[in-house]
């Protein structure tokens, strides 16, 4: 599960949560935890309850950044479910149009004809009873796990291996499939699978900070509106609680959710 260094999750509250006791150095116990560099960095940005159209959090959290490595650009939105509740569990997946910026290793548990269009798609790994065999031996040198639907009975025996590690092929998630190729192709591409956690927050890494501003706002956009497609059944009166968008090592920026979903909805008219 993705955690931006810094964000502290009470903040996705509508609401300021009460001041905590500052010690000797004018630092709060929270700040005392922090870095040099991330209190800078926080300094840069607006403060927390302040909502940014799309463009400017955008900017402002590549402008924050400052460590010596390409962070991942990440959203953290808090919507009003309870996912304890069966009709308000959240799960799926969006396509980023312009990728994530990273390389997934695709393995793939599937028969026959399946094995060789697995490979030619790009599958890192793929195939049948040798395949099970080495996962069940520990082998786990694969980022995603995909499998036709006949080959289920046989994953189900890995769970031990594969729950822990959050890799059991789900149909929510679009890794239990008859088309292997173009589920492998899609996954490389950009495929990213989001769900819900407890507190119904959804994390999700929507590119690199190498990455244009621009591009950025586009893979945002289609996480925004795939949050849309995929409301829960149970989900009742507003749907939207708050978004941030943070990079790996840096502070959190709101994003004004109305305008994203406007932005969304004139795309697709």
């Amino acid at each position: 599960m993705i955690r931006a260094a810094g964000l502290d999750f009470s903040e996705l509250e509508e609401s300021a949560t009460p001041q905590r006791a500052v010690r000797k150095d004018g630092l709060s116990s929270k700040e005392a935890k922090q870095s040099k560099r991330f209190r800078a960095a926080q300094k840069s940005v607006p403060p927390r309850l302040e909502a940014q159209a799309a463009d400017t959090a955008i900017e402002l959290m590549k402008s924050s950044a400052t460590a010596k490595f390409d962070e991942s650009a990440e959203v953290h939105i808090r919507l009003n479910i309870d996912p304890k509740y069966n009709d308000q569990q959240l799960r799926a997946t969006v396509a980023l149009p312009k990728g994530t910026g990273k390389t997934v290793r695709v393995a793939v548990l599937c028969s026959g004809d399946n094995i060789a269009a697995a490979k030619d798609a790009g599958a890192d790994f793929a195939g049948e009873d040798d395949l099970v065999d080495e996962i069940a031996g520990g082998m786990m040198d694969f980022d995603l796990l995909v499998a036709t639907p006949d080959m289920m009975p046989k994953v189900a025996k890995l769970g031990r291996q594969l729950g822990p590690k959050g890799l059991m092929p789900n149909p929510k998630a679009g890794t239990v499939t008859t088309d292997v190729a173009t589920t492998v192709t899609e996954f490389k591409g950009g495929k990213v699978e989001f769900r819900a956690d407890k507190q119904g927050i959804v994390h999700v890494p929507f590119g690199k900070l190498s990455f244009s501003a621009a591009d950025l706002k586009e893979n945002l956009l289609s996480v925004v509106g795939a949050i849309d497609a995929n409301r829960p059944v149970g989900a009742k009166g507003v749907y939207w609680r708050s978004m941030y968008i943070a990079s790996s090592m840096g502070p959190s920026v709101q994003v004004d959710v109305p305008q994203a979903r406007d932005e969304v909805a004139a795309l697709s008219a």
